[in-house]
């Protein structure tokens, strides 16, 4: 059975914060609904559908940005209160907007995620989580990085208070109390928690989880351990999961997971086998989806998907058909309908024009006033900056409320920017004189008229580190322009993980000086990513690190005096100590560094590169060879006379082109990385062997791993 779904644009509130929208509980099943919307400017609205047209029910006075808004209620009662979530401050409204709740949290950061059950109230800002009951306080938990959502489980089924917090740095931490009862490593970062099925499923313990690289998946939260129930990769690169709703949207009985992400993409699974969700709908929107709901807003009877998006668009996805069968005198009633909405269209497209005219004006006379203070537009940015895995490039997405008119890219380190099919931008290159001022790359995207969204792709080189800035022009008259900065870090191809290969040949740098474990710790968060700002609590930290390139390993041990660094690429070892030392260099702190080369670890190294390197170098040679192959084709009319390889590259020119063109300087980069390898190993030993690359570089030409390896040991 296909999904049709038609697209029905209802409102635009201000720009909206992940999961701030709701729809209220309806009277009857399949009874239209009103929605209920907090956004940036801290207006709460709430409106109805009728003859097609938003009906406010109520709408609350701007004050501070609306981060989170729930619905509660008595447990097993319709939950129909509005709660939201704006600085630290939590408000409740009744359905029809009369306030019940104004509870001060006295949290020094502002709230970021709420959930509700009950009396029970579960917040968190940043790193620090709170449980009240009855606006009371109950339990407190302080995570070690930071926290994007909460949720409980559902007291009702399971006569037992389970919070669940998702934890940027790829784990849920499931509480009782104060305190953590287990951690789950999950496979990205969670963005986003939900009940299965709303309620938790067969068990009540069914735990949702959408993460920011788009990996989606099942988790039972028994009181012993998890049970990892299904998990659906993200092979289509599609953009991270901010908001997960379940609802029967298929019409057969069983609720489906609807699922809205942060490139627009909106997806509907089906459990057709009821072990693992089948994708059944999909549609793209041109911005992220902020909150996703099942439900019936626009019309009696047909169920839809209620979205809203980052720029505050209400918009519907309806099982209402668009064309309908009708008789002449429906048709006649149907024709006099459009009529009428044409003209009040019209009319109000007439007074937002004037009211355009007398804004510009007031703008005018305004700024060219004597006692003018600055009146230049601003205008909200949604940006991310992630590292991708799979390809070892990081991801940099701007997001604008309004038309994006150009961004220019500036690096001062050297960058290459990668190809995005869904960017539909025209790029143009400045020449960059990096000797005087250390500009490595100016790049100016000009978007097409309406793209409110702009994703690049960026490779950085491990070891050079410096900032990446972006200046955002929007489509706004006057002309105006906000940057944002990206730190790219000398470890930048890092990633963080929870476990390490312990067997692997290790090369270690240790350090022991005066500083303290506050200094240490921001020496590691200026070279590693993923590392959360504020110290760990207690006297020690451990943090472990995979290269998505290369797949080496990192492991960091430090406390306040001493840090040890251990990895099975010398080229980590080296950089760590390169920088570390300058930044303590900086702050005029005496190191004593000491390290211990493994020579093994240099083969091992080889090794994993061997496979990256061997593919590559088939692909360069493939594509060499498909000009030739063809002009012989067109020669004798056919590919008979070809060996069956020949036939292949023919066969698959163009997938390899592709490939090829996807990943430039891929070659190069795996040459710099062994030269890398080649110098750092024998700077340790204190020999200076830069004047044998090129050597190095003829043997990498006419690669054989064993010859490689000789060289390595003969040098």
């Amino acid at each position: 059975m296909d999904l049709v779904l038609s697209r029905a644009d209802y409102l635009q509130v201000g720009v909206t914060s992940q999961k701030t929208m709701k729809l209220l509980p309806a009277s009857r099943q399949r009874a239209t609904q009103k929605a209920v919307v907090g956004d940036q400017d801290g207006v709460v609205m709430c409106f109805g559908m009728k003859k097609g047209e938003a009906v406010p029910v109520f709408k609350t006075l701007p004050g501070q940005k609306i981060s989170r808004l729930e619905l509660g209620g008595v447990l097993n009662t319709p939950q129909e209160k509005i709660f939201l979530a704006a600085g630290s401050e939590i408000r409740g409204f009744t359905k029809r907007g009369k306030q019940f709740l104004s509870f001060e949290t006295n949290l020094t950061e502002s709230i970021k995620a709420m959930y509700i059950s009950g009396s029970d109230l579960f917040l968190s800002a940043s790193y620090i989580y709170n449980h009240y009951c009855d606006c009371k306080d109950q339990h407190y938990y302080l995570s070690g990085d930071k926290i994007n959502d909460v949720i409980c489980l559902p007291v009702e089924r399971l006569s037992r208070m389970t919070p669940v917090l998702a934890c940027q740095d790829r784990v849920l931490r499931v509480l009782q109390g104060s305190d953590v009862m287990y951690e789950i490593e999950v496979p990205g970062p969670p963005m986003v928690l939900a009940l299965h099925n709303g309620d938790g499923g067969d068990s009540g313990e069914g735990l949702l989880f959408g993460t920011s690289d788009g990996k989606l998946g099942l988790i039972q939260i028994t009181i012993s351990k998890p049970i990892h129930k299904w998990e659906i990769r993200n092979d289509k690169k599609r953009g991270g999961i901010l908001c997960i709703d379940s609802f029967d949207i298929m019409g057969d009985g069983v609720k489906d997971l609807l699922v809205g992400r942060d490139d627009g993409m909106v997806e509907v699974y089906s459990f057709e086998n009821a072990n693992e969700p089948v994708l059944r709908f999909d549609q793209m929107l041109s911005e992220s989806i902020t909150s996703i709901q099942g439900g019936c807003l626009g019309k009696d009877g047909y169920d839809e998907i209620v979205l809203a998006t980052y720029s505050g668009w209400i918009t519907g996805l309806t099982t209402e058909p668009t064309h309908k069968e009708s008789g002449p005198g429906e048709e006649l009633k149907l024709n006099q309908e459009m009529q009428n909405k044409i003209s009040s269209l019209r009319s109000e497209l007439e007074h937002l024009q004037l009211k355009v005219l007398q804004e510009r004006e007031n703008y005018q006379q305004s700024s060219h006033s004597s006692k003018a203070k600055s009146t230049v537009p601003s205008f909200s940015i949604n940006d991310k900056f992630t590292l991708n895995k799979d390809d070892a490039s990081y991801s940099l997405v701007l997001e604008v409320q309004t038309a994006i008119d150009n961004v220019l890219i500036q690096s001062d380190v050297p960058i290459d920017l990668l190809d995005v099919d869904k960017n539909s931008a025209v790029v143009s290159f400045s020449s960059c004189d990096t000797e005087s001022n250390d500009n490595f790359l100016l790049a100016t995207y000009r978007c097409q008229a309406n793209t409110t969204r702009l994703e690049l792709k960026i490779r950085s080189i491990e070891g050079q580190y410096g900032t990446l800035q972006a200046y955002v022009t929007p489509r706004i008259q006057p002309k105006t322009c906000q940057v944002r900065q990206y730190h790219i870090k000398p470890l930048s191809l890092h990633q963080r993980t929870h476990f390490i290969d312990h067997n692997r040949p290790m090369n270690t740098l240790t350090l022991i000086g005066q500083f303290s474990f506050a200094e240490v710790h921001s020496w590691v968060v200026f070279c590693l990513p993923e590392v959360p700002e504020k110290p760990p609590a207690g006297e020690c930290a451990t943090f472990y690190f995979q290269n998505t390139f290369l797949d080496t390993q990192l492991e960091c041990v430090y406390r306040k005096g001493e840090g040890v660094f251990k990895s099975d690429n010398i080229s980590t070892i080296s950089i760590l100590k390169d920088v570390l030392s300058k930044e303590a260099t900086k702050r005029k702190i005496n190191l004593n560094i000491s390290y211990e080369i493994n020579e093994v670890s240099v083969k091992h190294t080889l090794k994993l590169i061997h496979p990256k390197l061997e593919y590559q170098l088939l692909l360069a040679k493939k594509v060499q060879l498909i000009d030739a192959l063809k002009e012989l084709q067109v020669h004798e009319g056919n590919t008979n006379f070809l060996i069956p390889e020949y036939r292949c590259i023919l066969e698959e020119a163009d997938h390899l082109q592709e490939e090829y063109k996807k990943q430039p300087a891929h070659l190069e980069r795996l040459y710099g990385m062994i030269t890398d390898l080649f110098i750092d190993k024998f700077k340790f030993k204190g020999t200076n062997v830069k004047t044998k690359v090129p050597v190095l570089l003829e043997i990498l030409d006419s690669y054989d791993q064993n010859a490689l390896i000789s060289f390595f040991d003969a040098a």
